[in-house]
């Protein structure tokens, strides 16, 4: 199948979109069978700290892309928080359709400023841009918990920028390894009637799976997870090595990792799905 472009994803995905961060190829090829299994669309994601993990992007990227034009259902590839505009330019060359810019720790007028000249250059070669106002919390750092997006700045902000999605603060955190996050479903409602543009969860990791279905009735569009699935991959490869102290062919537990995460990936796009 040939590679899905991620606005055609959103635009005709009538429920949330599954967007699941690759880490190596074992994520890639588990995201993909996950979302096999129910005949839905799926967004890999390759974050930048991910690129700094394997010393670059064109290994993984490349890898991620030849998985997603191998498989029976539309997948995308998506730069995933790149803070470095040459690093979105690489994944622009490499053939990734869409990017998101993370300019949210910069000061407010250098993140509109930015933000629209990347979002004019990707334009400019046919990639969808997302961009993130309103700090979601819990990563390293930069991030302001309790942080929340006002509707009325996020209307000005996708005008001024142009891009064409936004990730906004409604309670999530990154990093979360239990499901407790509280949404503010209210506000969810309030920024998808005002913002003209698809709104983006992230840190989705930490919120239960009745909430998520909320958020994506409420209007959030697409669903970033990460930890969730290194939580379940990591998990399963621990039982593995606990009932096998004699393995050495790490095929045998990447496998048990490596499906463990489709199964997960299974059961959350199921969730999105309503």
């Amino acid at each position: 199948m040939p590679l899905a472009a991620i606005g055609d994803i959103v635009s005709q995905s009538p429920a949330g979109v599954g967007a699941f961060n690759v880490i190596q190829l074992e994520h890639a090829t588990a995201i993909v069978s996950g979302a096999e299994a129910l005949s839905l669309p799926v967004v890999l994601q390759i974050s930048e700290n991910c690129v700094r993990y394997h010393g670059a992007l064109e290994p993984v990227a490349l890898a991620a892309l030849a998985i997603a034009r191998r498989a029976e259902v539309p997948v995308a590839v998506h730069l995933d928080h790149a803070t470095d505009r040459a690093l979105v330019e690489e994944a622009v060359g490499l053939g990734l359709g869409s990017v998101m810019y993370d300019a949210s720790a910069l000061p407010d007028e250098e993140n509109v400023r930015t933000t629209a000249e990347v979002a004019a250059w990707c334009h400019e070669r046919g990639v969808w841009v997302e961009a993130e106002l309103g700090e979601v919390g819990g990563k390293d750092g930069v991030h302001a918990p309790g942080a929340r997006t006002k509707p009325h700045e996020a209307v000005d902000y996708v005008a001024r920028t142009g891009v064409d999605a936004l990730a906004v603060a409604v309670g999530t955190s990154h990093a979360m390894t239990t499901k407790d996050a509280v949404l503010d479903l209210e506000l969810i409602a309030e920024l998808r009637a005002a913002v003209p543009v698809p709104l983006v969860l992230h840190g989705s990791s930490g919120v239960p799976d009745d909430v998520l279905r909320e958020a994506v009735r409420n209007g959030m569009k697409k669903i970033n997870i990460a930890t969730h699935l290194n939580k379940a991959f990591t998990g399963a490869v621990r039982d593995y090595l606990a009932h096998d102290e004699r393995v050495v062919d790490s095929r045998k537990y990447l496998k048990a990792g490596r499906d463990a995460v489709a199964r997960e990936v299974s059961h959350l796009l199921g969730v999105l799905a309503g």
